[in-house]
């Protein structure tokens, strides 16, 4: 049975770990970042995210995570934000943890205090961030800190996250890529995008793009970076280390 003891048994038995998505330029597909995706083997087999992570929301095992992937990320992906230059790690967090003072907490116990300026705190659309959260966030901001609107699919819900909070990135979710299904045929919310994206200094990551075609409309709509397994699937520490070596330079598309 999956609920919040089993979660909490799992991260203190080394059941979890880290796969990090390749975030990429679409001009050039250069790497230049990544989000750390928590994953969870239990008995052999692999656990949905959506399975448990909605289980913690608004419970201390939601801290737990954060401070967790935090700490994992630190002792992986570390040295590769500090030796790096314009490169970022995206990094889910939950807004009950922003509210309460466990960013700096956590960062500072996970040894990520020089490099903050480097993560991408990314805030789901699960829940719009309480007064406290919605605070917090706007403090990262003055602090340099860039905040991501994570699974973003251009409904009037975002709106109102967009104008509560200090919103620097949206995530355009998978599902609206999908509908990118003829490159002769864009839908309605991909002009509407762009004509933002003219008027704002707001950046867009896409999710989920899997073709070439959908790369160029994304590109010719003003869109600049990327994630999707037409560039890469999620990869352990060492496997996304290697993978950005041999991408942080243009590549031909």
């Amino acid at each position: 049975m999956i609920d919040l003891d089993a979660v909490r048994a799992g991260l203190t038995g080394g059941e979890f770990f880290l796969e990090y998505m390749p975030t990429v330029t679409l001009a050039d597909g250069r790497c230049v970042g990544a989000e750390a995706l928590i994953r969870w083997r239990r008995a052999g087999k692999i656990v949905q995210p959506l399975d448990f992570i909605p289980l913690t929301d608004n419970t201390p095992v939601s801290g737990l995570i954060t401070y967790w992937v935090l700490e994992a990320a630190a002792k992986e992906v570390g040295d590769w934000l500090r030796s790096n230059d314009d490169v970022h790690l995206g990094i889910n967090v939950p807004p009950e943890i922003l509210g309460r003072g466990g960013l700096a907490y956590a960062a500072d116990k996970a040894g990520l205090t020089d490099v903050v300026q480097k993560i991408i705190l990314e805030v789901t659309e699960r829940g719009v961030p309480d007064m406290l959260g919605t605070e917090a966030l706007t403090n990262a901001a003055r602090h340099g800190i860039r905040i991501a609107l994570d699974d973003v699919s251009v409904a009037g819900a975002n709106l109102i996250v967009l104008a509560r909070c200090h919103v620097n990135i949206i995530k355009l979710d998978r599902s609206l890529i999908a509908e990118l299904r003829h490159a002769d045929q864009q839908p309605d919310w991909l002009a509407g995008l762009t004509a933002v994206l003219r008027t704002t200094e707001m950046e867009v990551i896409a999710e989920g793009v899997e073709a070439a075609w959908q790369r160029d409309v994304l590109l010719a709509a003003g869109i600049k970076l990327a994630q999707g397994y037409y560039f890469s699937r999620p990869l352990r520490a060492e496997q996304f280390l290697t993978y950005f070596n041999t991408h942080r330079t243009p590549h031909a598309g």
